[in-house]
């Protein structure tokens, strides 16, 4: 979803010389920020010794590699289970919480399907070839069981007050979970540390950012224009949103979602028909580049690398936002939601992400040489030549755009769309966040939500990249943290599945339509 380092687009207006003022501005607040958090920054985002491996994303890989044998394959046991639930088949109307099962994947759904799916993608198989998709898969098959784990401590510790409200996630599983099995003292300061970092990344890569791209978006259809009549537009839809709470923010997420993800996917699925001649030789390149690189520097090791990190910064299994959105659902079976969970790696990386692969390699925006059938590598770029010789977004526009010239009015359509979904969710996590270290009520809650709205100005009216780039970090800092909580708690999950599971074969489990 996130990972502004490579997915802030090159060419601001200060870079045209444009607001020199504003560029000036922007660059002192660049460097004073990037002075303190650059070590952190770097750390993160660090290759594993050794190896050129982001040691966060084999952090999270094998979490989900250790979650997925932990549960016995519980995303594909329970696959058709999840899809009963999400169509309200074991709904009890009588049941606590906020929002339905469908409505907590499609709030969840939305902050995680963004620019990632798109522009991220687009990255990765430009420079780990097609390859990286194979790689990207298999990570988020595997990402599912995270999220699975996560999703059902989020319900099971949440807490429930009078009015009917919730708060959960793994600030609550942290403290509560980890307090039962006598580690309280260490929970409660994973809790605090992820309740910080998670306001953070709220504030800046789902908000500054994504303001911050939709508005080059919009700058692209109609001109340039200043950055701040974009941020104060989006900052008002967010407000009107977000001021509702929960239920207010689901109730737009269940019908932007679903409209989002077919506008994309149904566009993709045209541009890949239109190539139908070419739809096997395009999976023979996923699958051939996956083992041999097919000429990409790094070869095997480059695509996994690529698909790897690819699938863990767009799905998020493992950092624990989703567990925010999916506590609030109407369940007094916290299993329930894990299963619904495990949905959401599969529709973001599985489906989304893949057919943005498939479009860019069956169109043939990547060069490949002719007489040898390896991809041209473009060595001062540090990636496969393209047509155009663009990147990112700019990449999948053009792959888009080679089947049918309006295509990429469509996409950009989609990218504010992902944006401002991206935005409302992340609204609510952040804000969840900031009550559990200012406690609840009305004007903590306020406080929050003015705040997250001034950010969405400042963010499509700057380009603050070390600020991102912080704030993608303290993203992935809340993985760090939660997954320490998950391998102590996991135990916990499994006790539940199997008492879900065995009530639910013996028929004690009733389906409500």
């Amino acid at each position: 979803m996130f990972n502004s380092k490579t997915l802030m687009l090159a060419g601001s207006l200060a870079a045209m010389g444009a607001l020199p003022a504003r560029a000036s501005i922007d660059d002192s607040i660049n460097a004073a920020v990037g002075a303190v958090t650059g070590p952190f920054v770097n750390f993160i985002f660090s290759p594993f010794p050794g190896t050129s491996f982001p040691w966060i994303v084999l952090w999270l890989v094998a979490a989900a590699t250790i979650f997925t044998i932990y549960f016995g394959f519980v995303q594909f046991r329970a696959f058709p289970h999840s899809i009963a639930l999400v169509s309200g088949k074991y709904s009890d109307p009588e049941d606590a919480g906020e929002v339905s099962h469908f409505q907590a994947l499609a709030t969840a759904l939305s902050g995680t399907v963004g620019l990632g799916n798109i522009a991220g993608v687009a990255v990765a198989v430009s420079i780990g070839g097609p390859g990286a998709t194979f790689w990207m898969i298999l990570a988020g098959l595997m990402g599912m069981a995270s999220k699975f784990t996560e999703c059902t401590l989020g319900v099971k510790y949440r807490n429930e007050y009078a009015d009917g409200s919730v708060s959960g996630g793994p600030m609550y599983y942290l403290s509560k979970g980890m307090s039962e099995r006598g580690f309280g003292g260490l929970g409660k300061g994973l809790a605090i540390a992820f309740a910080i970092f998670c306001v953070l990344g709220s504030l800046g890569g789902g908000n500054m950012f994504q303001a911050n791209q939709a508005h080059a978006q919009l700058a692209n259809i109609f001109g340039d224009y200043p950055g701040w009549i974009t941020g104060i537009i989006f900052a008002g839809i967010v407000f009107a949103v977000i001021v509702g709470g929960l239920k207010s923010i689901a109730q737009v997420t269940e019908k932007v979602v679903p409209f989002m993800g077919v506008l994309y996917v149904g566009t993709a699925l045209i541009v890949i028909l239109m190539n139908f001649d070419r739809i096997g030789w395009a999976f023979g390149q996923i699958f051939d580049g996956a083992f041999t690189g097919l000429g990409i520097a790094g070869g095997l090791v480059g695509a996994l690398i690529q698909g790897f990190k690819r699938a863990a910064f767009s799905n998020e299994a493992g950092v624990g936002s989703a567990a925010i959105a999916h506590s609030a659902v109407k369940t007094k079976e916290p299993i329930t939601e894990g299963f619904v969970s495990l949905l959401e790696p599969f529709i973001d990386t599985v489906v989304i992400c893949t057919m943005t692969a498939l479009v860019i390699v069956i169109t043939g925006v990547l060069q490949v040489d002719a007489e040898t059938g390896l991809y041209v590598w473009n060595a001062e770029a540090g990636r496969v030549a393209t047509v155009g010789d663009v990147s990112g977004v700019a990449l999948t526009s053009a792959a888009f755009g080679s089947a049918i010239s309006w295509f990429p009015y469509v996409l950009a359509v989609a990218v504010i769309l992902f944006a401002f979904s991206t935005m409302i969710s992340w609204s609510y996590y952040g804000l969840k966040a900031w009550t559990y270290m200012f406690g609840e009520g009305k004007a903590q809650e306020m406080s929050f939500k003015i705040l997250f709205c001034i950010f969405v100005v400042i963010g499509a009216a700057m380009n603050l990249g070390p600020v991102i780039d912080f704030s993608d970090a303290a993203i992935f800092a809340m993985a760090l943290v939660n997954i320490v909580g998950l391998y102590f708690l996991m135990p916990v999950v499994k006790a539940e599945m199997n008492s879900y599971m065995s009530r639910l074969k013996s028929g004690e489990i009733k389906r409500f339509a």
